[in-house]
């Protein structure tokens, strides 16, 4: 029978990355109870509490990279949550000092003039990818009777204190969301009228300690309701990106959005035109399943510039139901690269480029 060593196992995990910070498990130090009997390897994954959803990709590669190993049957591996113990014992008065400080310089829209058309996905997506670009990067996730970023970006729990009637957003892949979704249970309806959901949106503004962050991405509901109209009024929007399907049917409700927006005089950065096509993996013949070249149009008729073209694929939306967006996910993938551009071309449009000395 071959001795396996703790020295091996832990080799094997030097292997497997956490993608959200790109470092190695053994370097997070985020290996702990490792146990080994005869050919069986157990052990825990350390994390926040808050990023226990979006780690079951990594708890299956950390398993998989231990199995590899000659000799061994058999490993487990869980994953147990640990708060921050040094946010929990910093004194008050430090953390009120970094809610003094506390600085954004740019507030970007994703809207969209109808649901379903991969929204958030792509906000999440775009909001990776600027950070990936070296931007210091937040998430506002205004869809009050929707929210789906902190499953988009993986994150759960609630907002720690930061004194006063501050909290602080919850962070992953090093972008920083506050969202309703972190407020309220997941099978809670929230059944507000126009008031209720402006003082929401002005408390997820004005009482959260972002710290200094170089854009937030707003993530919009659907349509052209109160939410909209009462962050135009409250943020100075550098712009507002729309993302729609090709789709005839979506075009429609995009016009009224743009309409909305020129109105509230909030400059149109840009439109994004999600599912694009599909292409078939086998024999690489591309399908326009929702039609073809309507966004690009609709931009062209409008004068407003057509940010990129996103192809529909499983990989997106297995990415946003696993809390890893699929930039993190497969870089590499004719999708990550169309959401890098974009996120580049964005730094461009809306001025973003990160400031010297940061």
């Amino acid at each position: 029978m071959v001795d396996i060593t703790e020295d091996q196992v832990l080799a094997a995990l030097r292997e497997v990355e956490d993608p959200s910070q790109g470092k190695d498990l053994v370097a997070l130090d985020m290996v702990s109870g490792l146990h080994i009997k005869q050919s069986n390897v157990s052990f825990a994954l350390q994390v926040p509490a808050h990023r226990g959803p979006a780690m079951e990709p990594v708890r299956r590669a950390a398993e998989a990279a231990v199995r590899a190993i000659p000799g061994v049957t058999s490993a487990t591996v869980m994953v147990t949550a640990h708060s921050s113990a040094a946010t929990a014992e910093a004194p008050p008065d430090s953390i009120v000092e970094k809610v003094i400080e506390s600085r954004v310089r740019r507030f970007i829209a994703v809207a969209s003039g109808k649901g379903g058309v991969g929204k958030s996905t792509t906000a999440a997506n775009l909001a990776v990818a600027l950070k990936l670009e070296g931007l210091r990067v937040g998430i506002l996730d205004a869809d009050i009777y929707g929210p789906s970023q902190p499953r988009m970006l993986g994150v759960s729990g609630r907002p720690a204190s930061a004194g006063g009637d501050m909290v602080s957003p919850l962070e992953n892949y090093g972008v920083k969301l506050m969202s309703m979704g972190l407020l309220v249970p997941d099978d809670t309806a929230m059944i507000w009228r126009g008031p209720m959901v402006q003082s929401a949106l002005t408390q997820m503004l004005d009482n959260v300690a972002w710290g200094e962050l170089d854009v937030i991405i707003v993530d919009l509901p659907p349509g052209t309701g109160d939410i909209q109209i009462s962050l135009a009024q409250q943020v100075n929007l550098t712009g507002v990106v729309i993302v729609s399907t090709p789709q005839d049917i979506a075009l429609l409700d995009v016009v009224k959005a743009l309409t909305m927006f020129e109105k509230a005089e909030v400059p149109i950065l840009g439109m994004i035109q999600n599912m694009a096509m599909w292409k078939c993996p086998d024999c690489g013949r591309e399908d326009h399943i929702f039609g073809e070249g309507g966004v690009a149009t609709e931009a062209g008729r409008r004068g407003v510039e057509m940010l990129g073209e996103v192809p529909l694929s499983l990989s997106v939306r297995a990415g946003g139901d696993g809390g890893t967006p699929v930039v993190v996910a497969e870089p590499r993938s004719d999708q990550a690269k169309t959401f890098r551009a974009i996120a580049r071309r964005l730094i461009d449009v809306a001025g973003l480029r990160p400031e010297e000395g940061q």
